[in-house]
């Protein structure tokens, strides 16, 4: 892939923020997906940089820190070539799903842990990761904004919000960003909560945006699925096949495009409207340099229709998260 100094860039949101249309999404270097060492995971991150992806994306519960700590040992020298980008709002239990927090008092305590582990002054994006039933969006929202003014935060966002939920903080004060899983396997919530965010002039984050490695190609047999994907209803006995079937499709327009799976959906993801933003995750600097390489991949509109009949909305096997997660996403 041909190197470049200015990737395609996209706003997030009327405030002036710009970042990549692909980022990456660092959940993975924390040995979500399978061990991750941490120097190669420093140097991924580097070389990400070195290649024009300023988006870096990650959270305080991954690695319940540990993504935090690396990134920011990564990014020392390289911190005005970036947008940083993390969250909170998730806790972890001893037994069961994690919790959420999102008293006004938590969001002051976690964004003053989040800057101490990265080891930096302010946070770019910061994000409610996922939406506290228990407490109004306002007071939430109200108490990231008082991070704005003390000049910790440069930009809010919230993760897996329903597009009420949205309004509602918008009001309280701008949301430059919103994400939500979105791909061509599960993309009905994102395509519901994108029409509040294009009201509005709020930029759209899509995480997972190749469907948790299944739209890369690489698995290909029930026996590839391992760690955490195992758990997640895609790839389960009962769904593999239907949806494997899906990606087939997938596959066979990438061959005859000249351009690798991954290069497809997220080429057909950007299409999706100048909104639109990616998060792909990865541990290796080939499959990084492959997704940035989707950036020179273009669709004509007829292109994109029939990419997105092959896998209609709604045609996917198995709820995005198992039963316990899906109660924490879409509030």
């Amino acid at each position: 892939m041909e190197k470049r100094e200015r990737l395609e860039h996209r706003a997030l949101g009327k405030g002036g923020l710009t970042v990549s249309a692909v980022g990456l999404g660092c959940m993975s270097l924390s040995g979500v997906y399978g061990a991750a060492e941490d120097a190669a995971s420093e140097d991924l991150i580097r070389h990400a940089i070195d290649s024009g992806v300023d988006h870096l994306d990650s959270s305080d519960m991954y690695g319940w820190g540990h993504n935090e700590h690396l990134l920011g040992r990564a990014i020392k020298g390289r911190r005005e070539r970036i947008v940083l980008a993390t969250k909170f709002g998730q806790i972890r239990r001893e037994s069961g799903p994690n919790g959420v927090n999102g008293r006004p008092e938590y969001v002051k305590e976690a964004c003053e842990a989040s800057l101490r582990r990265l080891g930096e002054q302010v946070i770019d994006l910061y994000y409610q990761h996922r939406v506290d039933p228990g407490v109004p969006i306002e007071e939430t929202v109200g108490a990231m904004a008082r991070l704005v003014e003390a000049g910790k935060v440069r930009f809010l966002g919230l993760s897996e919000a329903r597009p009420e939920t949205i309004r509602r903080a918008h009001k309280v004060h701008p949301i430059a960003a919103v994400q939500t899983e979105y791909s061509l396997l599960y993309r009905a919530e994102a395509e519901e909560t994108r029409e509040t965010t294009r009201a509005i002039g709020t930029g759209f984050v899509a995480y997972s945006p190749l469907g948790r490695g299944f739209l890369t190609g690489a698995i290909r047999e029930f026996s590839d699925i391992d760690g955490r994907r195992a758990a997640h209803p895609r790839f389960q006995a009962e769904n593999f096949a239907h949806n494997r079937a899906l990606v087939a499709k997938i596959e066979e327009i990438a061959r005859q495009k000249g351009c690798t799976p991954s290069q497809l959906t997220l080429a057909w993801l950007l299409a999706q409207g100048p909104d639109v933003v990616a998060i792909p995750g990865t541990r290796f600097k080939h499959r990084l340099d492959e997704n940035v390489g989707a950036l020179v991949v273009r669709l004509t509109p007829e292109e994109v229709e029939r990419i997105a009949a092959v896998a209609p909305r709604g045609a996917t096997a198995g709820t995005r998260y198992p039963a316990a997660g899906m109660r924490g996403v879409y509030i």
